[in-house]
């Protein structure tokens, strides 16, 4: 199903994502053959893009697709199905030096810091690397402390092993790695995943002022929407491999037009009466991708489900200006949530 989300960016944009699928295959050729199982649609015909500068986090539970979409958008999953387009070129189509290319100006920053720094490499090897990976000339090289003094770290952890460091110091030398070739566009897979407030805080802050100080554009998967609630300039939730709702962050998180969007709010750690913290989860389990529920992907969880949501996946309709709402009912959810 394709949910196309139309935007026109003032100077473009710099990564658009065209009805993206992605299928992964289970068991042998002769087993898909004869069985009736079609894969995993790990991605189910999404549609985004980021302009230059811009934050935009994609949010959602486990297994929802975000991270497939992540690493398909810079051409490190195989696609079934639409286009990734960065800065116009169609990078699905792109292989060898031309794709390395791109992955100059589009880097990723993986969940666990840890095991995507090599063991057996000191910190500033580990940000000298990249230079060597892609041939950068001297001339254009920021030095080792000139890059931990940028992700706000002190230069003596330069001669440090990575399992010398603590969580936050380990993710924030993976953004150094990541900014060595002053990229227009990072993917950061769970940012904040594994630390205390504070540190989370203090990364989601870097991330910010990164973006002020050298234009870097953002797309940022979490699974918990006040990571990205005041960060991210627009916030787009997905559920089992479909974009639900997309919109500016504010407006969406202030004013949710899917039932999902309102339960991952709802989910959200709050203060009772008696100064504790108190949490509400989204009713059930998320179903599994290899057999998805029909019609819309919620209906077994949403307690707005009529027949029409059981038969009938809703398309992506723009509710509000620059609000989009993949949502048979939306209508009475958004009086409701007005109530």
């Amino acid at each position: 199903m394709s949910t196309p989300i139309p935007r026109v960016e003032a100077g473009g944009s710099l990564l658009s994502i065209l009805d993206l699928r992605v299928v992964f295959s289970e068991g042998g050729a002769v087993s898909r053959l004869f069985s009736k199982n079609k894969g995993v649609q790990a991605v189910d015909g999404v549609s985004l893009d980021v302009a230059p500068s811009e934050i935009v986090g994609i949010v959602g539970e486990s297994g929802s697709g975000k991270t497939t979409l992540a690493l398909a958008a810079l051409g490190l999953t195989q696609v079934t199905g639409g286009h990734v387009l960065y800065d116009g070129q169609d990078i699905t189509r792109l292989g060898g030096s031309r794709i390395r290319r791109v992955r100059r100006n589009a880097v990723m920053i993986f969940q666990d810091p840890h095991s995507s720094l090599s063991p057996r490499m000191r910190v500033s090897s580990l940000l000298m690397e990249p230079y060597f990976i892609h041939k950068v000339p001297e001339p254009e090289r920021y030095g080792v402390a000139e890059l931990l003094e940028m992700v706000e770290l002190p230069s003596r952890l330069a001669s440090l092993y990575p399992h010398e460091l603590s969580g936050g110091q380990a993710r924030r030398v993976g953004i150094a790695r990541a900014l060595t070739l002053r990229p227009r566009l990072i993917v950061a897979d769970e940012p904040t995943t594994g630390l205390d407030v504070s540190a989370a805080s203090s990364i989601l802050n870097l991330l910010q002022s990164l973006r002020v100080n050298y234009g870097t554009a953002y797309l940022i998967i979490t699974h918990a929407l006040n990571v990205v609630g005041y960060l991210a300039d627009r916030i787009a939730v997905m559920y089992l491999g479909r974009i639900v709702e997309s919109g500016p962050a504010e407006q969406t998180y202030d004013a949710p037009l899917h039932p999902y969007t309102q339960a991952l709010i709802a989910a959200i750690p709050e203060m009772d009466a008696r100064g504790g913290k108190r949490e509400t989860f989204v009713s059930g389990e998320i179903p599994s991708p290899r057999d998805p529920p029909s019609g819309c992907h919620f209906h077994p969880r949403c307690p707005f489900a009529v027949q029409t949501c059981r038969d009938v996946a809703p398309l992506l309709e723009e509710a509000r200006p620059d609000q989009w709402v993949a949502c048979h009912r939306w209508r009475e959810v958004a009086s409701l949530e007005q109530a």
